[in-house]
């Protein structure tokens, strides 16, 4: 598998073109067409060129209405912002706040000591699969990204790692990755936001917080993936059937998505 390539950005989190991962059959994804990474909030004029390279038209917001409220996307040149909330139903979940539980162990301790940090992160992927509100904020990502007028697509929610890790696997799983290629381009965000995250976990570290809990909501794991796997697979008999009846995608759309996404052999 060719791993994922980096775009340079110093104030852009983890901005990554998904270009080249290996497909089924001898095919990859179409370079220069989807992109991910964390929040643009800080997107600055030293990074703007590079990013305006990549030429997005359409940036996929997938953060909640409180996330988007309080560090708006700074857009590039030109793009659209489409807003896909997967947790606007339970904005509260851990994934929406991260610095928030860094910086304050004592309430980090309270929700999450003991080994409930793992067990939340796990609870949400499976929800991010399950719930309603999020099956139509993947269904309108998917949609987006399959229209050829919408690209090159970026999409992101805050720290670029859950809600876009599930959306990058879904993306690839569609596309025709195999299940061990999903797999390694998700766990890839790891050395990049533990470097991001560094300071605060340093200063939550300082003031007594537990190392586990720092790390179980900072770091995507394998667990968390295969939650969300085995909820599709439970739920819906695996990717078929939650393309049909969990996201009611038509199959135009998934169509129009491979004809803009893989590239032949």
């Amino acid at each position: 598998m060719q791993t994922v390539r980096a775009v340079p950005a110093v104030s852009v989190l983890n901005l990554r073109d998904l270009g080249g991962i290996a497909l089924r059959h001898g095919r990859r994804v179409r370079p220069g067409r989807v992109l991910r990474s964390g929040q643009l909030n800080g997107l600055g004029p030293a990074d703007a060129a590079a990013v305006a390279a990549s030429g997005i038209r359409t940036v996929v917001d997938l953060r909640t209405a409180d996330e988007r409220a309080s560090a708006p996307d700074r857009l590039p040149p030109g793009a659209r912002l489409f807003v896909a909330d997967v947790l606007g139903d339970n904005p509260g979940v851990a994934p929406a706040r991260l610095r928030a539980l860094l910086a304050d162990t004592v309430e980090a301790e309270r929700l999450l000591g003991d080994g409930r940090a793992e067990e939340i992160f796990a609870e949400t992927y499976r929800q991010m699969v399950l719930s309603p509100r999020a099956a139509a904020a993947y269904r309108a990502f998917v949609d987006t990204v399959a229209d050829s007028a919408a690209g090159p697509v970026l999409f992101h929610c805050t720290a670029g790692k859950d809600r876009t890790g599930w959306a990058a696997a879904l993306l690839l799983l569609l596309l025709g990755a195999s299940r061990d290629t999903v797999r390694i381009e998700y766990l890839a965000v790891n050395p990049v936001v533990r470097v991001a995250y560094r300071p605060y976990v340093q200063n939550f570290l300082d003031a007594g917080g537990d190392p586990e809990i720092a790390s179980a909501i900072i770091e995507v794991r394998p667990r968390y993936l295969d939650t969300a796997l085995d909820a599709m697979d439970e739920r819906w008999g695996g990717l078929d059937g939650y393309v049909r009846d969990g996201l009611r995608l038509p199959d135009e759309a998934l169509r129009r998505l491979r004809a803009e996404l893989v590239a032949p052999v």
